[in-house]
Formats: C-alpha cells, sequence, structure tokens
C-alpha cells in the first residue's frame, strides 16, 4: 500500500521539538511511514516536544489517529505532558472531539503562527499484512483512551485478533529507517 497522492507526511526538528504535519486526506495507507517516524522520535534522547498540525488535514481515519494518540500514550508516560495538536478544520475538531483527544492532547484551534519549513517523509510503504497490523495495534491504543472508544473499537480489536492479525506482517517494515534531519 503506498501513501496515497492526496496525504502528505512533513516534519521538521528543531533542539528537541519535532513538528509533524500531516496534510489532506490521511489514512491506513500512510501509517507505515507515520508509524516509522513515530518509533524513530521516540528513540531520539534530544526529543522533549511535539507539535502535530491537522491543519491541512481534510479527512483522518481512525487508524491514523491511533497512531498520533500513540504519542500522546509516550508522552505521559515519559514526560507527564500533553503534546500539541493545531487542528483548525471543523470536520477534524469534530473527530478528535469524539474520540476524547482533549484529555491526552493540548488543542489549539488557530493556524500556526510560524510555518517552519518542513520535509516530506519519504513513503515507506505498506504490505496488506502491515497495514492490518497497523490497524489493529493503533485501534488499541484508541481503546485504551477512554471507556467510549473501548466500546466504539472492541468489535473491530476482537475480529482482527480472531483473524490472527498481530503477528510478524510489519516485520521488516517496522525497522525505522528514517533517519532525522537536524
Amino acid at each position: 500500500m503506498n501513501q496515497s497522492s492526496a496525504s502528505r507526511v512533513l516534519y521538521a526538528v528543531h533542539q528537541g521539538t519535532y513538528v509533524l504535519k500531516l496534510v489532506g486526506d490521511v489514512r491506513v495507507s500512510c501509517c507505515a511511514t507515520l508509524d516509522d517516524f513515530i518509533e524513530g522520535m521516540f528513540k531520539d534522547p534530544q526529543m522533549s516536544a511535539v507539535v502535530i498540525d491537522l491543519s491541512e488535514t481534510t479527512i483522518i481515519d481512525s487508524t491514523a489517529l491511533g497512531l498520533v494518540a500513540k504519542i500522546a500514550v509516550f508522552f505521559r508516560k515519559s514526560f507527564d505532558i500533553k503534546p500539541v495538536i493545531i487542528s483548525t478544520n471543523p470536520d477534524v475538531d469534530r473527530i478528535l472531539d469524539s474520540m476524547g483527544f482533549e484529555a491526552v492532547f493540548n488543542i489549539v484551534h488557530e493556524a500556526p503562527v510560524i510555518d517552519p519549513a518542513l520535509a516530506d517523509l519519504p513513503d515507506k510503504g505498506c504490505t496488506e499484512a502491515c497495514a492490518t497490523e497497523k490497524v489493529l495495534e493503533a485501534h488499541k491504543i484508541l481503546m485504551s483512551m477512554n471507556a467510549k472508544n473501548a466500546e466504539t473499537f472492541k468489535e473491530v480489536v476482537a475480529t482482527l485478533e480472531d483473524q490472527g492479525v498481530g503477528g510478524a506482517g510489519c516485520q521488516d517494515i517496522n525497522k525505522p529507517t528514517h533517519q532525522v534531519n537536524r
């Protein structure tokens, strides 16, 4: 599965602050790229803050949201702080609200004042097995956020687990290959 031409994943890093910008129609097809970057980011000992810019996101599916939530989980455990989400699209705001993101992120509803120079993340590509594994992981993360999400996604997770998802579908893809350019 290739990252859709209708979506882009961009980033910048400055003095331990990561900016991750998701543009367009953000769906499971770009999740291997997104997750690879997130995993690499978690290994950076200089990382101290994350801003997730959704100001140009038109649609974001639950798998991508689960991977974004993975950042909040990491920051809560590692730093006891909330990362920032910038969202100016009312449709995206409704999705964030319905998933309970305000409990784990500081959400700003204004366009960024500074537009940092962002680089495109290279498309990592994703097999169907890997995509399915990312769907399972992301939905488990969403379920862990609150009771409403647990109820909403329990059947999706149960079905995927019954199908034996969660094996080695992302074995080679899961190894972070992205080097952060500072």
